[in-house]
């Protein structure tokens, strides 16, 4: 199944899901409640596993950094050969919302959101947790849209948002990168590394 995505110059490449040269950033975060802020890691996957890049950051707890800051680490990489950012939800670090059509727009590259559990929704959550101040938040929230279920290859259902692909371009990608259960390699690589740095940070 072929993809499309913008370089860094701008021009529009294809790609196929089952070719061994696609790369995806997957990003996921490590959180300590009692922090100012929270580590992520991101790594960059080919599609045969081999890892060859690597990127770091941070967010701000409760904060509204975290778009930014993706946008750092992928600038940061310095390269236009990575053909899908994947990333381990978009509500972190309690409450600090990712934009993923905002990531889409600025790097030209598709974006894909996985959660892995149903939910009735959080903007309850987010009127306790945020009392003074949640308008913002709220209206952060409620763009991100609706997620959609699908049914991976490993028989467990993932909930995905994505943009500049189509659902079946975002299901082939997820598939092509999760060996097991429900967790995509990349990002499954990228938890690890993030505990791993905060907990060698908090020494």
């Amino acid at each position: 199944m072929p993809f499309k995505h913008c370089d860094a110059g701008g021009r529009w490449t294809r790609f196929h899901a089952e070719k061994k040269g696609i790369r995806v950033f997957g990003i996921a975060e490590s959180l300590k409640k009692s922090c100012v802020t929270s580590t992520l890691a991101g790594v960059v996957m080919r599609r045969d596993l081999i890892i060859d890049g690597m990127a770091f950051g941070t967010v701000t707890i409760r904060g509204n950094d975290s778009t930014q800051n993706i946008l750092t680490m992928i600038r940061s990489l310095k390269r236009n050969d990575v053909n899908c950012i994947m990333l381990d939800g978009l509500i972190i670090s309690m409450y600090n919302i990712i934009h993923g059509e905002e990531i889409r727009e600025k790097t030209g590259v598709p974006v894909i959101a996985i959660t892995f559990k149903d939910s009735q929704g959080l903007e309850g959550a987010i009127q306790r947790h945020f009392p003074n101040d949640s308008k913002l938040k709220l209206e952060q929230y409620r763009n991100l849209g609706q997620r959609e279920q699908i049914l991976l290859k490993t028989g467990k259902f993932v909930f995905l948002r994505y943009w500049g692909l189509s659902s079946k371009e975002a299901s082939a990608i997820v598939n092509s990168f999760t060996l097991q259960g429900s967790i995509p390699e990349p990002i499954r690589i990228a938890k690890l590394v993030a505990r791993a740095s905060n907990r060698r940070s908090s020494r």
